[in-house]
């Protein structure tokens, strides 16, 4: 920005620009523009103290001096609204920078101190709260930004400021005094915060949109022109990216379990923690910027939790006092929760709330949603470290402090969230952690320098807490009705507590609950609490002891507390009764069964009908020393128990249309849960059975012999209830879950004796889930429809549940036997897939694509986890590295770059090609890439420097393929000069040519042995060469194109070929016999890759998909959607391009009863989608009369398919 600055004799003069970093204090004016405004132009011209505007200008400098500022900003003058670029970005940044103003001048020119009313009182009030200042849209946020607001007469007189004026702007601009006050604009609704423009009125209709960009935190570009209607419409999808930006990130909002925490544990009290803000370890750490991380640590009950929410408040406190110049986020861990007991929730809780309190930083997450890359996939971890690394290192980013609570209740990848903590290492980030006396924690916190420890064991710590404790008792005690009329008493019990309580809040807490309990009587008091041994292990015995006691009760009561403690996640009193087992009396209402719960001693705590182990220790408690009490037979009993329960309530609560959606193209985004939820007494048994069957883990069937037998409870819940499980999965927006649940169950299966078809059953379950997983998941009731529809006509599955096909299809489509030998297909590139690669876990699949772009997607899901952006052109060629923490890819940008796959940033851009990339390949040592050009050379460059080691010439055209052998000593190139060359690695020379090809060699592969090369032609023909001798032992012919791609399969046996004819060949290397002819692609192959394995074939092709083939059987697991959206964001096909009339109109045809829609992915009637249409049956031309409708597919297959008329 430029400024304005002063000099001594009161003038000024214009700087030039400063960088955000070096900007000095300044003031800034807020005005309303008028005739004569002095502009950018004028300010080095001297008549611009001729202008009327002048005055304002020398008001703001003048004032701006006595208020020891030398700088000042006013929008008419330090704008160069002659430059586009600058004019963008001056008012994409304009509520910054009257937010980082020292102070705002407002300067009224319709206001004056000069004014009376009727009663010769000074009048200026009413002109004020009339003022035109309030009626414009820019002034809006040059009244919310600032810290400080001061307004001035015309005649120069200060009135007052923002605060002082507070009430008066609030009558008159109708905006909460909150958002006046300083407090954070994400605290108030959309709604609220748009209706401040609603009486606002701008010169240009657009402003009105535009000026609300820092009240909403966007970035947009300005079209003036565009009209009111549409500035508005972009400002809303620009909010909603943000939304939809922090719902990503949403497992769990920290400062509600902050509240939730506090409410469970009876509310703060001060002076349980105030003494620690005198603590010297807390000051040093909070005052010295060199004392960076803060562990306060201690055993279970000593109060870390209410401390840490105590420091929490006086630290938002001070940053409010502050005006907002600090941020402060912070996550409880909690171990019984499995959304809140792991380092990844760690992380996505931190960024969520710096994401609300500096809206800027989420810039950072953007970077990877706008991309579409996922941040709850397997590569998580590192997405959310880097944007988390990002925000922290972000140049604008506000002083932080970041709190993590109960660091021992992390109980997944404690050890990675520990390193990173550590390694953040800045003068502006300071850590607050909590966590028990574990040894892991001491020994990964030592190697921080910067850290300071708090033990709560220390002497004089153990005092202030003993004391506190002391305090938290007297507030306890003056709450308990039984002792209020007894002040000798409550002595007498205040002493014995002081006593026993050995410095535990916990302890005090669970005796007062007893002490509360209705039928205590100040009579029973004394004898309760001389009775209850002091420590929390005996406590908790005698909570056990006392629910023994009621022997009504008690079998209700252990079951309760037996499956709270195994479960993987909090659970609600609709579903705990079904899940212990409770009868139906007392489980049919939430209101029973919330008294048996009551019942459960104090180690259950029930908030807005969730229940709560109300701590840890608790659980540690149940776990171990009352585990004969609760699991008699064994935990692995109470798992099962819990699996055949939910098997039972799932099968009796499940049908068809749960939530009478009725119209088969529902989408999910459009579904709101009906009131009562149909679901609700299964939505923990829809996620969790399978788990729950899992750790079952039994190795005597005989207690259970049928349990996976046929007509066994398994079998039966599948048979008739899987369509409808499905349908609820997609309700409970939690596919991925269930698609792992059938890859655990098909686990078991495998890893039994066992002679019934469930195994069969369950292995075509899963082929079924994965192949429809995208369409379920987005429209749940076509798992009726389309799934059931065009699933092989011998799919188990399809046969179990014909009776549940739609009736309105009257005549369905013929489709094939069996599934096929595409596993999946992976769907979301936006033009032509050249190049695929599987990682060497087998885990990843990498693509190149003619738009730039590298996607990285896992290969057991079909999900993309990375968009690698960078490339300047299209990708040719994409290659792991032998460790898989590695892709290279070659570019027509003449650029190879090597990118880290867990992350996607890109580590090197090697430059030395004179022209296109066609192939890389990484060394089976990772050490070296090899790249072939167009420009006739093979180059050889050191991966982890960028540098070019040799570049090998020789070829007489375009180098199309390059393959390194397995044992690095060779590189072998197949050109447009219809030659293969051997080459020397190390030193360069070529060894062989081997001649033969009739045509370009497009492709070369070594053996995994190195003994021999495949090279694939545009001829037609595969040949296999001897590496040593140069001979061609086979030519392998079949194709009836050219060759695109060949490799062989990890162990040798098989060749793999794609071809021109849209097909992929396997053949066996030995005898050249094809064994498999792979068809299904709907354009040219460009690639095939083996899995490391040698189970999987993944091939790419021009109509813009991958799929993954069975290379042993031929037959098909999986038909993916890729994509993370509507369907229509999908780029279509190559031959997608086509139009069913035959014109050039994008549009499709429209019949009064059925046809297809835009995307030409769904059979509609009217304007709903009826019938969503795979990948291999998607139209390419159409025929419709009336109620049948014939599809040309891109496949090469006609379907015919009749509707019902009055369906």
């Amino acid at each position: 920005m430029r400024l304005l600055e002063r000099n001594d004799t009161g003038d000024f003069s214009l700087t030039d620009d400063i960088p955000d970093d070096q900007v000095p204090q300044y003031a800034i004016l807020s005005h309303t523009w008028g005739d004569e405004e002095v502009s950018f132009e004028d300010v080095t011209d001297s008549t611009r103290k001729n202008k009327r505007g002048y005055s304002k200008i020398q008001f703001c400098g003048d004032q701006a001096g006595r208020d020891g500022l030398n700088f000042f900003w006013i929008d008419t003058c330090c704008i160069n609204k002659s430059d586009c670029d600058e004019f963008q970005e001056a008012l994409n940044s304009m509520f910054r920078w009257y937010r980082n103003a020292a102070k705002c001048y407002v300067y009224l020119t319709d206001v004056s101190t000069y004014q009376q009313d009727a009663d010769s009182n000074p009048g200026w009030e009413l002109a004020f709260r009339k003022s035109r200042w309030f009626t414009r849209g820019w002034t809006l946020q040059e009244l919310i930004a600032p810290k400080v607001v001061e307004f001035f007469s015309e005649d120069r007189k200060r009135l007052g400021d923002k605060n002082s004026l507070a009430q008066h702007i609030h009558n008159t601009t109708g905006i909460p005094l909150g958002a006046l006050q300083a407090n954070k604009l994400s605290d108030f609704s959309f709604d609220v915060r748009m209706s401040w423009i609603k009486h606002r009125s701008t010169t240009r209709e657009e402003d009105r949109a535009y000026c609300l960009f820092g009240i909403f935190n966007v970035q947009m570009r300005l079209l003036y022109g565009e009209g009111e209607e549409r500035a508005f419409e972009r400002l809303r999808e620009e909010i909603s990216k943000y939304d939809r930006c922090l719902s990503s990130l949403h497992s769990t909002d920290p400062r509600l379990d902050k509240k939730r925490i506090e409410e469970a544990k009876g509310g703060l009290l001060a002076g349980a923690y105030r003494w620690v803000f005198a603590n010297p370890d807390f000051c040093l750490w909070r005052e010295r910027s060199e004392s960076r991380l803060l562990w306060i640590n201690g055993d279970p009950g000593k109060g870390k939790t209410m401390l840490l929410c105590g420091i929490i408040n006086e630290l938002q406190g001070a940053i409010v006092a502050d005006g907002h110049c600090r941020n402060l986020a912070y996550f409880f861990c909690q171990a019984t929760d499995s959304r809140i007991n792991n380092a990844i929730a760690v992380l996505r809780g931190l960024i969520y709330l710096l994401a609300h309190q500096q809206p800027r930083l989420i810039s950072h997450v953007r970077k990877y949603t706008d991309a579409g890359k996922s941040l709850s996939d397997a590569n998580a971890w590192f997405a959310l470290s880097d944007i988390l690394v990002g925000m922290l290192g972000d140049p604008n980013v506000k002083p932080t402090c970041l709190v993590v609570d109960a660091l021992d209740e992390c109980v997944i990848d404690l050890p990675k969230l520990l390193d990173f903590i550590v390694c953040i290492s800045s003068d502006r980030i300071k850590w607050l952690l909590t966590s028990r006396n574990e040894t892991i924690i001491e020994k990964k916190l030592k190697s921080n320098n910067a850290r300071t420890r708090l033990s709560l064991e220390l002497k004089e710590n153990a005092m202030e807490v003993s004391h506190a404790v002391d305090v938290y008792i007297d507030d306890k005690l003056s709450g308990l009705e039984a002792l209020q009329d007894d002040a000798l008493l409550k002595d007498q019990v205040r002493d014995i507590l002081h006593n026993k309580a050995n410095g535990t809040f916990l302890w005090v807490a669970l005796v007062v609950q007893e002490l509360s309990k209705d039928g205590v009587e100040s009579w029973h008091v004394l004898q309760i609490v001389e009775e209850v041994p002091p420590g929390l292990d005996g406590m908790y015995g005698r909570m056990l002891d006392e629910i023994e006691r009621n022997k009504r009760d008690s079998e209700f009561c252990r079951r309760i507390l037996s499956v709270v403690t195994v479960a993987y996640r909090p659970l609600h009193l609709d579903e705990i009764g079904g899940l212990s087992g409770l009868p139906e009396q007392i489980a049919k209402t939430t209101e029973n069964v919330h008294k048996i719960v009551a019942k459960c001693g104090s180690f259950l705590t029930v908030r807005d009908n969730q229940i709560y182990l109300v701590h840890q220790s608790a659980k540690d408690y149940l776990s171990d020393k009352a585990s004969p009490l609760l699991f008699p037979s064994g935990v692995a009993m109470t798992h099962h128990h819990i699996s055949d329960r939910s098997l039972k309530l799932l099968s009796d609560k499940l049908q068809r249309d749960v939530y009478g959606l009725c119209a088969p193209g529902f989408s999910i985004d459009h579904v709101r849960v009906p009131d009562p939820d149909p679901l609700a007494t299964v939505r923990y048994s829809c996620v969790y059975w399978v788990d729950h069957l899992c750790n079952w883990q039994s190795s005597d069937d005989s207690k259970h012999p049928d349990i996976f037998q046929d007509g066994g409870i398994v079998d039966d819940f599948l048979r008739q209830h899987y369509l409808h499980w499905l349908e609820a999965l997609s309700l409970c927006k939690s596919m991925p879950q269930g698609i792992l649940s059938m890859a655990k169950l098909e686990s078991i299966l495998q890893h039994r004796s066992i002679t019934s078809q469930l195994p069969s059953l369950v292995a075509d379950m899963r082929r079924f889930v994965l192949y429809w997983k995208w369409v379920i998941e987005n429209y749940p009731l076509q798992v009726y429809a389309s799934a059931l529809v065009f699933s092989p006509a011998q799919s188990i599955t399809r046969g179990l549940f014909t009776q549940e096909e739609r009736k309105w299809i009257t005549s369905r489509p013929m489709v094939e036997d069996n599934w096929n030998a595409c596993r999946q297909t992976l769907e979301g590139h936006r033009g032509w897939v050249r190049s695929v690669a599987f990682s060497p876990d087998s885990k990843w699949v990498a693509s190149g694509l003619d738009d730039s772009t590298i996607k990285i997607w896992e290969a057991a899901t079909g999900s993309c986890t990375q968009t690698l952006e960078g490339h300047g052109d299209g990708v040719n060629s994409v290659a792991f590295s032998p460790n898989s923490k590695w892709v290279a890819s070659g570019s027509t940008d003449s650029t190879i770059k090597i990118w880290e796959a867990a992350t996607g940033s890109c580590t090197q851009t090697l430059e030395g090609h004179g022209d296109v990339v066609r192939s890389v390949a990484f060394s089976p040592d990772s050490k070296w890439v090899a790249s072939g050009s167009t420009d006739s050379t093979i180059k050889i460059w050191e991966a982890a420097t960028g540098s070019c080691t040799q570049t090998l010439e020789g070829h007489g055209d375009v180098v199309r393929s390059v393959a390194f052998s397995p044992d690095s000593k060779w590189v072998a190139s197949g050109s447009d000069d219809s030659t293969i060359k051997i080459w020397e690695a190390a030193t360069g020379p070529c060894t062989q040519t081997l001649e033969g090809h009739g045509n370009r060699v497009w492709s070369v592969a070594f053996s995994p042995d190195s003994k021999w090369v495949a090279s694939g032609s545009a001829d037609s023909t595969i040949k296999i060469w001897e590496a040593a001798t140069g001979s061609c032992t086979q030519t392998l012919e079949g194709h009836g194109d050219g060759v695109n791609s060949v490799a062989f399969s990890p162990d040798s046996k098989w060749v793999a070929s794609g071809s021109t004819d849209s097909t992929i060949k396997i053949w066996e290397a030995a005898t050249g016999l094809c064994t498999q002819t792979l068809e299904g692609h709907g354009g040219w192959v460009w690639s095939v890759a083996f899995s490391p394995d040698s189970k999987w074939v993944v091939s790419e092709s021009d109509d813009n998909t991958i799929k993954i083939w069975e290379a042993a059987t031929g037959s098909c697991t999986q038909t993916l959607e890729g994509h993370g959206g509507s369907v229509k964001s999908v780029a279509s096909s190559l031959d997608s391009k086509l139009i069913a009339s035959g014109s050039n109109d994008t549009n499709p045809p429209h019949y009064p009863w059925y046809g297809t829609d835009m995307s030409k992915r769904w059979i509609t009637k009217g304007a709903e989608n009826w019938l969503w249409l795979p990948l291999e049956y998607q139209s390419q031309c159409l025929a419709a009369a009336a109620s049948t409708i014939a599809i040309g597919c891109s496949s090469g297959r006609v379907l015919t398919i009749k509707f019902t008329t009055d369906s």
